[in-house]
């Protein structure tokens, strides 16, 4: 048993993490996204029980995120743009935000990415966690940075 690692956070999760160098992606994912066509080179992790937030809020008590050389290190799914989907704002976008500003981040440093271009950037992830995120857009790419 280690101490100082959040209980959502298991053995293979911590691998992966500790494996990740800077400028690594990490994609977590709602209970919708197909991880293993869209990152077919990337490594599965299953956090099912756990939202996006929480699993966010958890992964930044240990990783750093790239805020020297990106400036948005975690971006969040949107419609595309030309989709013509109306929708009002998900609380899990607003409850990521809030993750990332407990752990000491600005919540500038949080953008938004489309939902094509959101898919053509996670093909090339290190990792993915599955969460049981229901709510719509509930998908986040986080960028990896040094301490």
């Amino acid at each position: 048993m280690l101490k100082g690692i959040p209980t959502r956070i298991g053995s293979d999760l911590l691998k992966a993490l500790a494996d990740m160098g800077h400028g690594d992606l990490i994609i977590i994912a709602d209970d919708f996204y197909p991880p293993i066509t869209k990152t077919p080179g990337g490594v599965s992790i299953q956090a099912k029980g756990n939202t996006a937030a929480e699993m966010i809020e958890d992964i930044l008590k240990l990783m750093p995120l790239d805020v020297d050389y990106c400036e948005h290190p975690v971006e969040y799914m949107v419609p595309d743009q030309d989709a013509g989907v109306s929708m009002d704002r998900p609380k899990v976008w607003d409850d990521a935000v809030e993750a990332v500003v407990r752990n000491g981040y600005a919540p500038k440093i949080v953008g938004e990415i489309e939902r094509t271009k959101f898919y053509e950037k996670a093909g090339k992830a290190y990792v993915t966690v599955c969460t049981s995120e229901r709510q719509p857009y509930g998908c986040f790419i986080l960028q990896k940075g040094v301490l």
